[in-house]
């Protein structure tokens, strides 16, 4: 199955890899190719089964940001431009003395508990700049907490919650880390081509647990991306690829998209694998909003 996509220019970054053909590939970094479905085939049976889908099914692993912004936001272009920068501005007192953990309660009854992030590295977690440009003003800080989607499905977790000047509600940073990721039984590939890229990022997984959004990269010379979908019992298998690359000339540039995809099924506790890496998808790198 093959999603429809929506072209977005959120994100553009320079990429060395794309060389003066759009339609080129990476180097080589010595691993073989593989045909997009037959890849998919192969990650899904490497992972259904397997010790490390054991390790994934008892951990915590988010599937959905980890930051959650207060309702309403942005008020303005600015307030908009400061959360992308990471620019904020403290004007609050940092809480001490947190516990040492925090526990992960699940809808179906199930729980874990795990070290708790303390404020200080949530915050910076978040204030990732600091240039002179339009910024956030924090204004108090406490620990509560928040729902979000995870690998065993929606869950609430501790979360610091921070007061912005202008918001009614707290923007939400997530108090706890994921558990270390298992090793996964297959190899990545090198050669990344049209037909087959590794994904950038995951966005979230619909509430429903029936949708998946990721961040797929593309060139400037192209139709954009496309993420077509292999679903087993056990794992979701993505296959990011590019739509009607040029051979000619090109910049060297990689546009982020966001493309969403329908499951057959609810997600569940399956694992959501890209196809390129045969890892789970990444999760959150850069602000998608």
């Amino acid at each position: 199955m093959r999603a429809h996509f929506a072209r977005t220019a959120a994100v553009l970054v320079p990429l060395a890899l794309f060389a003066a053909g759009c339609g080129s590939e990476r180097a080589d970094t010595g691993a073989r190719s593989a045909e997009p479905g037959d890849r998919a085939r192969e990650v899904a049976a490497a992972w259904d089964g397997s010790k490390a889908a054991e390790v994934w099914r008892a951990g915590y692993y988010p599937l959905s940001d980890v930051v959650q912004l207060p309702e309403h936001a942005f008020r303005n272009e600015d307030d908009k431009m400061a959360y992308a920068a990471g620019n904020y501005v403290l004007d609050a007192e940092l809480p001490t003395g947190s516990p040492e953990k925090g526990k992960v309660e699940w809808e179906s009854g199930s729980s874990l508990s795990l070290p708790l992030v303390d404020a200080r590295k949530a915050y910076d977690s978040v204030a990732r700049g600091g240039d002179d440009g339009p910024h956030l003003t924090v204004t108090a800080v406490k620990l509560g907490k928040a729902t979000l989607v995870t690998s065993r499905g929606p869950a609430t977790v501790p979360a610091w919650l921070f007061t912005l000047d202008g918001y009614d509600t707290p923007l939400k940073r997530v108090a706890l880390e994921p558990s270390v990721l298992p090793e996964s039984p297959i190899e990545p590939l090198g050669n990344a081509t049209d037909d087959l890229m590794e994904l950038q990022q995951l966005v979230e997984v619909g509430r429903d647990g029936r949708s998946v959004t990721v961040l797929a990269g593309h060139g400037a010379c192209d139709d954009g991306a496309a993420v077509a979908v292999r679903e087993t019992a056990g794992s979701v298998v993505l296959s990011g690829s590019i739509v009607g690359a040029s051979d000619g000339d090109c910049t060297a540039q990689l546009l982020f998209q966001k493309v969403t995809v329908k499951l057959k099924r609810k997600l569940g506790d399956r694992v959501l694998l890209d196809a390129f890496t045969g890892a789970p998808v990444a999760q959150r790198r850069v602000p998608t909003t």
